[in-house]
């Protein structure tokens, strides 16, 4: 077996890719909620949407297309937060097996001479990511929980109760479907961070690499994709030109 070297002294190179990739992650997830005026972004253009669903629910007496859509939410979440589960107990796994992964990269062109410790340090990481992903899905789950209840408590049509009634009802119902959707969300970024994670595994150019073409394929999904100018189109089916 490959002897190894015991030090855990990351190089500045690490350093600085592991900043990167923080400042990252959190620039982005501070620009999808907070753009405004044309920037506006995919995940807030779907918030103001889901304020309308809520709208339409006051002129409706039958709500089962409401509490349908409700746990179609609530039950991918809770796929998301089984996934993370496994995924965790992957990375798990994964920190058991350092002398023959450590000799499988030392083999890579682009691979960077590494120690256990520093190896178990880089595992983790990676493992504290799935928790933050299961914390947030789990949450998500409990708000969409919360949110069929304010379904449910949104007065009927012809239940007596005055229009502004109804309309706080819906509006709350919204603000927690809003709330639970935007924990998904991160828990949902958390998933991408964390196969721009893996790329420190190799090397911190790597890092550095995967974590810019993460933000950059979110960005375009959240600011430039064909489903936003759908939904800003007051003729979605006019966004795109049909194929001759």
């Amino acid at each position: 077996m490959t002897n190894l070297p015991t030090d855990a002294a990351f190089s500045h190179l690490d350093l600085a890719a592991l900043i990167f990739f923080v400042i990252a992650w959190v620039g982005y997830g501070l620009s999808v909620g907070r753009m405004r005026g044309r920037l506006v972004s995919l995940s807030q253009i779907m918030n103001a949407q889901r304020e309308s669903w809520a709208r339409q629910m006051i002129v409706r007496e039958n709500r089962v297309v409401d509490t349908t859509i409700n746990a179609s939410l609530q039950n991918g979440t809770a796929f998301f937060a089984s996934t993370s589960l496994i995924a965790l107990g992957g990375v798990l796994t994964l920190s058991r097996s350092g002398d023959e992964v450590l000799s499988l990269f030392g083999t890579l062109p682009f691979g960077a001479i590494t120690t256990r410790t520093t190896w178990e340090i880089k595992v983790a990481g990676l493992a504290v990511v799935f928790v933050y992903a299961f914390f947030k899905f789990a949450w998500a789950y409990r708000l969409f929980n919360y949110g069929a209840i304010l379904i449910g408590a949104v007065p009927p049509k012809g239940s007596g109760a005055s229009e502004a009634q109804m309309l706080r009802a819906a509006r709350r119902a919204a603000a927690m479907n809003i709330a639970a959707g935007n924990h998904f969300a991160r828990g949902q970024r958390a998933f991408f961070f964390a196969l721009a994670y893996l790329g420190w595994f190799v090397s911190p150019i790597i890092l550095m690499l995967t974590t810019t073409a993460v933000v950059l394929v979110m960005w375009r999904r959240q600011f430039v994709s064909e489903i936003r100018a759908a939904l800003l189109s007051e003729d979605p089916l006019k966004v795109r030109e049909p194929n001759p």
